[in-house]
């Protein structure tokens, strides 16, 4: 490439043309032609005279100068200008490697790296050379060099992943022979990473990119002393710098949401910052992830599991705390094991049990009342776990003896057994290890832990299914059985250290985790993960976006705990939410101890940023210079031949013809204000735009068949409808938006979303309508998982399927079935307040004042009420009369959303005759 200071030429042999520049200029001196001089006597008379035009016999030099600028212009646009081009190795025609480390530190400006990717492709593409492109956290394989063009292609689909590459397999994967390489490094010291570098620097001459930007990393949230501990990294540590940690997980509607913010500041020259976070229980239990506010990075966010959840356990025994018998209370090492890792709870069981309690311990409790029996099953049935545990009283008591009780998993024998001690008839038994499909199963078991005494169970048919613990003779230890949603676990030992060494022991904690009574803060180990397979949940990508981890095959506990501890995540172990038998694991891309270390590259590494000047082809501009002048020209020549008026005159009768011709252009935009005014003018109902342009067309035949359908009918005279952007227009002028959803509709905008929120927070009324009439039955269709996506951030209330006596069913017809195109019964709206009642006389509750803001179902209703131009249905529904009732019933449906968005809930009104007519009376 020929090179004149910044600009470079493609095409340099064109350039040769500038030398014909002054032959140019003396040919178009001779036009015109001088003239032939001829001496006539009569000219005389003329001599002293002036034309009003003088006209010129030459050309003007200042024109001929223009032509000659625009010639110029021609030639260099030809030759191929390049500003900035990229000169880099332009002496080397050999093989180029293109190496990216490709890792979630790559995330924070991925972008730039693949646009410096893009100018080494097309600097190797200008001279020939062949290039190879590796993402070294793939699985090594061998590249092959290829034609840049083709490379070119496909470098824009490449996107980072959120684990560390494995170098040392990359130094032995290399293809043979020489070679130069362009590193473009994470910055960041990897293990292997020398091992690599030295390969490299063996075939040819090796350049490394880095970036100048700062990396900074989240580590996983811990807790401890009743607050939430976090704690980031950065690199490099400079000046003081403050970001923000955001909490994130679902509200009681199910709607992710930010659930709090906290500051985080880095001191001047600190690598790492911490702060403390204190949140409810109830708040804390629903953080589902810790987030850096403004970064796109792996890093920056740390998924939290069952460690960081508090579950609420209540305590229930049948003696007092007394501080000289501490040891002997039956709840004494319950307290001791649950208090660092669970919340509390003291009480009556009626008072616990308004409360709500994830866990009860019964220690030692023989007999509940009847009242209390009857709302501990009603809690077991929502889901609750009941944990027993046997003592004097239960043993000396007759419940459970010939028939089980509801609260017991087993039948019990009278008594109870006593296996050590000066009056007993045999050793304290030792634990047998646990079965496979055992909670406990791969806990190791402490050889000090012993049983001297136990109640026992008597043998049943299901006796052996409900063991999931038991003494090396076989006898039961603890035993569980399923009541409705919940379950009753009963330990055969007292809680305290009186009938066994178990409360001692670490065993014991273990257990009470396993069966999900406590969590631990601490991220577990390997004996914690040992026997178990753990299903990844939810996967976290390199720029720190959750998504489903799908049906993927399950990981062994030693191989998750190894992660955890030291590996970190792998291409087979992807970071993410890890669910085993009795709790959830989170694998983050960062560890409590990890600390960010700069590469370090030898100085003979020529090492560059990855802020460069970007190469600008300049033919363009250069080729739309000559035509420019070209054109000047053509009106420099037309003026000095006098013929510029009239041809100015001709261009101004052909524009003005054209105008006439398309007065209206089909893809003028409305102004916001004429806009305003037609939405307001008159009642108009809106449908969101999908960008599928058959779809939008249907929701607008459809919403036009319904007004015309309203006017027919009803007082209600809407004027046509009108299409919806969600991220330019104003959503408060239309009192309706029909939505129907598609599978490839983009999402909107967060200022689009806080339009919507919005609109339902002030009364509006969204329809969305999947369109899939319920197809797939029990499985989500396509279109039902894009709604969830896209009613996620709006601030939905908690929803029901559409009961009876909804308003809906009477506010212009009475109905019962809500059809489109499809007939599918199911159709959720605004959950009813748990507090409406019935009325005495009335046929229907006495519901709230409001208007459901969201209506969503599945039928498609727009395509049933769509007409064509003459006024005929466009679309078909069902077959002969029972399809003209559908469609009937369709459109009545319509009429009674429009009523309730405009009148809401009047007719609920009635509930209050009663009461109104007592009143006159009096």
């Amino acid at each position: 490439m020929f090179m004149l200071g910044p600009i470079g030429f493609t095409t340099p042999l064109l350039l040769l043309g500038l030398l014909a520049l002054p032959i140019l200029w003396l040919l178009l001196r001779a036009v015109p032609p001088a003239p032939i001089r001829r001496r006539f006597p009569g000219v005389a008379l003329l001599l002293g005279l002036k034309d009003a035009e003088a006209e010129t016999d030459k050309t003007p030099w200042w024109l001929l100068l223009l032509r000659m600028i625009a010639i110029a212009a021609a030639i260099i646009g030809f030759a191929g200008p390049v500003l900035n081009p990229d000169q880099r190795e332009t002496a080397s025609t050999g093989p180029l490697l293109i190496l990216m480390d490709a890792s979630w530190a790559d995330a924070r400006d991925w972008p730039r790296r693949l646009d410096r990717t893009t100018a080494l492709l097309d600097e190797a593409a200008r001279t020939g050379r062949p290039v190879a492109l590796i993402r070294l956290t793939d699985a090594p394989t061998a590249p092959v060099f290829q034609a840049a063009g083709a490379l070119s292609q496909t470098v824009a689909g490449v996107t980072p992943n959120p684990w560390t590459p494995d170098f040392a397999a990359w130094a032995t994967a290399l293809p043979p022979g020489d070679f130069a390489s362009f590193w473009l490094s994470d910055g960041l010291d990897h293990p292997g990473r020398a091992t690599l570098r030295d390969a490299l620097q063996s075939r040819g001459q090796l350049t490394v990119f880095e970036s100048p930007r700062p990396i900074i990393a989240l580590r996983p949230a811990q807790f401890a002393d009743g607050v939430i501990q976090l704690s980031a990294t950065r690199l490099p540590a400079t000046d003081n710098q403050t970001i923000e940690i955001s909490a994130r997980g679902l509200d009681p509607a199910g709607i992710e949401r930010e659930l709090a913010r906290i500051p985080l500041t880095f001191a001047a020259d600190d690598q790492n910052a911490t702060t403390d976070l204190s949140l409810p229980p109830e708040l804390r239990n629903r953080v589902s992830r810790f987030e850096l506010a403004g970064i796109r990075s792996a890093a920056a966010v740390t998924l939290t599991d069952d460690s960081l959840k508090r579950r609420k356990v209540a305590l229930i025994s049948n003696t007092g705390e007394d501080e000289a018998l501490q040891l002997l209370s039956p709840t004494h090492y319950l307290r001791q094991a649950l208090d660092p890792v669970a919340e509390l709870i003291d009480g009556s069981v009626s008072d616990i049990i308004l409360a709500n309690p994830d866990v009860i311990v019964l220690a030692d409790v023989a007999t509940l009342s009847p009242l209390e029996s009857d709302q501990m099953l009603d809690w077991l049935d929502t889901g609750g776990l009941l944990l027993r545990f046997a003592g004097p009283r239960l043993a000396a008591s007759d419940i459970s003896r010939d028939a089980e009780d509801a609260l017991l998993p087993v039948r019990l024998r009278a008594g109870g057994r006593n296996v050590g001690g000066a009056m007993s008839w045999g050793e304290p038994k030792f634990l047998a290890g646990f079965a496979e499909g055992s909670p406990f199963f791969g806990l190791q078991i402490p050889p000090d832990v012993t049983v001297s005494a136990q109640v026992l169970a008597q043998p049943d048919p299901d006796l052996a299914a409900r063991t999931i613990a038991a003494l090396a003779d076989g006898t039961p230890l603890v035993t569980r059985k399923p009541v409705g949603q919940g379950q009753v676990v009963l330990f055969h030992v007292t809680a305290n250290a009186e009938w066994s060494t178990l409360p001692l022991s670490g065993l014991f904690v273990q257990m009470l985790e396993r069966l999900a009574v406590s969590t631990r803060p601490a991220a577990p180990d390997a004996a914690d993960l040992a026997g178990q397979t753990w299903v990844p949940q939810v996967a976290l990508d390199a720029f720190g976006r959750l998504n489903d981890a799908g049906e993927v095959a399950g990981v062994d506990g030693q191989t998750l705990a190894t992660a955890l501890s030291t590996t970190g995540p792998s291409a087979a172990l992807p970071p993410g939410l890890y669910a085993g038998d009795d709790r959830r694991v989170a694998l983050n891309v960062t560890r409590a101890d990890t600390t960010l270390t700069p590469a370090a590259w030898p100085a003979t590494i020529t090492r560059e940023g990855l802020d460069v000047q970007t190469e600008q082809a300049l033919k363009g501009t250069a080729l739309a210079t000559a035509l420019s002048l070209l054109l000047i020209d053509i009106l420099a020549a037309l003026a000095l031949s006098g013929r510029l008026l009239g041809t100015m005159r001709n261009a101004a009768m052909i524009a003005t013809a054209l105008l006439l011709l398309n007065p209206h252009p089909s893809h003028a935009q409305i102004p916001d204000d004429l806009r305003a005014i037609e939405a307001t003018s008159a009642l108009r109902l809106g449908y969101v735009v999908t960008g599928d342009a058959r779809v939008d067309d249907i929701s607008r035949a459809g919403l036009a068949g319904l007004g015309q359908r309203l006017f027919e009918r009803t007082t209600i005279e809407p004027e046509s409808p009108l299409a919806v952007n969600l991220e330019s227009d104003e959503l408060l002028f239309f009192p309706f938006l029909y939505w129907p959803v598609t599978v490839d509709q983009p999402m909107p905008s967060a200022a689009a979303y806080a339009a919507l929120n919005r609109y339902l927070r002030t009364g509006g009324m969204i329809l969305f309508d999947t369109r899939d009439g319920d197809i797939a039955g029990a499985a989500q269709t396509p279109a039902a998982r894009k709604l969830q996506l896209l009613a996620a951030p709006l601030d939905i209330p908690p929803l029901e399927i559409l009961p009876e006596d909804h308003v809906l069913t009477r506010s212009f017809y009475l109905l019962q079935d809500f059809p489109g195109r499809h007939n599918h019964r199911d159709l959720w709206v605004e959950a009813s307040p748990p507090d409406a009642e019935l009325a005495e006389g009335m046929p229907f509750r006495n519901l709230n004042d409001g208007v459901t803001p969201v209506v969503i179902g599945g039928n498609d209703w727009a395509a049933a009420w769509a007409l064509d131009a003459r006024g005929a249905p466009m679309f078909p529904v069902g077959r002969g009369f029972a399809g003209d009732r559908q469609r009937e019933i369709a459109t009545r449906f319509g009429i009674n959303l429009i009523m309730h968005v405009l009148t809401g809930n009047y007719k609920s009104d009635q509930v209050h005759v009663p009461a109104l007519l007592e009143r006159l009376g009096q």
